[in-house]
């Protein structure tokens, strides 16, 4: 499991550390322990926490309501985030199909050559991701 200090997790994020000691103290985010010499380790968990804040702030969130909001997050369920994710994922597989629908016809109207020439990129990443997607929910599933 990575973890960060203090200065490689403000590094990270994009904050300063006197940042990451504030949201500590306020109890935003918490290290995941300590080494021998007292130095913070801070978990891959802890990072996403703090980006969502720093997004959350961005979006002129109050401290108060981003610390509402992260407790409401850390009380759903795992299964709930999972079916909550796998919605999204979903939705967004419906949203692909309809805009290769959309595609066909324009791409019937290219020339071969330059059809598979725009293709050709974007079926080899797919590609990729289908296959993480099917070795993920391959493993999970055993």
């Amino acid at each position: 499991m990575k973890l960060f200090r203090i200065g490689e997790l403000a590094k990270t994020a994009g904050v300063s550390e006197r940042t990451i000691d504030y949201y500590t103290k306020l109890g935003l985010i918490a290290p995941e322990e300590r080494t021998q010499k007292n130095y913070r380790l801070y978990s891959v968990e802890t990072l996403t926490r703090l980006e969502r804040i720093v997004q959350m702030k961005q979006e002129k969130y109050s401290l108060e309501e981003i610390k509402q909001s992260l407790e409401k997050w850390r009380l759903v369920s795992t299964e709930e985030q999972v079916a909550s994710k796998l919605t999204t994922l979903e939705l967004h597989v419906q949203q692909l199909e309809r805009e290769v629908n959309e595609l066909k016809p324009l791409l019937g109207e290219m020339k071969p050559v330059q059809a598979r020439k725009m293709m050709a990129g974007l079926l080899t990443k797919s590609a990729g991701t289908m296959e993480a997607l099917k070795i993920l929910l391959e493993n999970t599933m055993m």
